[in-house]
């Protein structure tokens, strides 16, 4: 068998629906955590206020991305559905026209008209439908949405980040808090934004640098904010 049958490629792009939503929710659960808990922190709170503070974020936080995903990624699923049922009564109606509809498509990606006809025809012959969800309505199983894996994996990268910031605060010393949580969890920010740059193989530099400045901006503003209402309080 030559090495042209047996060649496989592993295309990065199949990783983009899980991929995203578990770097969203990991990244949210560090972020909003360790912010929540510093932002407590800094109004003086005593340590056990403080843990309390962090797990109800937490719980409350993973609870609300599941329902975000699932509800966002359930619209796209319902707007995927009503295109699918309308190009299935379209092709019924008129399969004539969504030949030329199609073969029309594969003109302007530069095929010539006979073979775009050819090929339209073909395509549609086998599966006239997924021909025209793929190249007409771009849905594919790459794209295509899947609620119940975008809220999952939602929920549970943001509990597993979650932890981390929670974690520093149970091994860190009271008057030390506030330095080791953000500190702490600036590494594991930057930790997930190489992993998650290795993962979709973009640049990790990029990646790590953009999520902990926007991490360490959170931190400092909730701490300003704790700081303040700890004060007037």
């Amino acid at each position: 068998m030559s090495r042209l049958k047996t060649h496989s490629e592993q295309h990065l792009v199949a990783r983009i629906g899980w991929l995203r939503a578990a770097v969203l929710g990991a990244n949210d659960g560090i972020v909003s955590t360790a912010s929540l808990i510093i932002g407590v922190a800094s109004a003086a709170a005593a340590k056990g206020e403080i843990v309390v503070a962090g797990a109800a974020g937490l719980v409350a936080g993973a609870m609300s991305m599941a329902a975000g995903e699932y509800v966002s990624v359930s619209s796209q699923a319902d707007t995927e559905k009503a295109d699918l049922a309308r190009e299935t009564a379209e092709l019924a109606a008129n399969p004539e026209a969504e030949h030329v509809e199609l073969a029309g498509i594969y003109e302007k990606r530069g095929i010539d008209a006979a073979t775009a006809a050819e090929v339209a025809r073909q395509l549609m012959a086998t599966d006239a439908l997924r021909a025209h969800a793929r190249d007409e309505l771009a849905i594919n199983e790459i794209t295509t949405a899947r609620p119940i894996q975008a809220a999952l994996t939602s929920a549970a990268t943001f509990t597993a980040g979650a932890l981390m910031p929670l974690a520093a605060v149970l091994l860190s010393p009271q008057r030390l808090l506030v330095p080791v949580v953000a500190g702490a969890s600036l590494l594991f920010l930057a930790g997930l934004g190489a992993v998650g740059a290795r993962a979709g193989g973009a640049p990790i530099a990029r990646a790590t640098l953009r999520v902990t400045f926007w991490g360490a901006l959170a931190m400092l503003a909730t701490a300003g904010i704790g700081r303040l209402v700890g004060t007037a309080v």
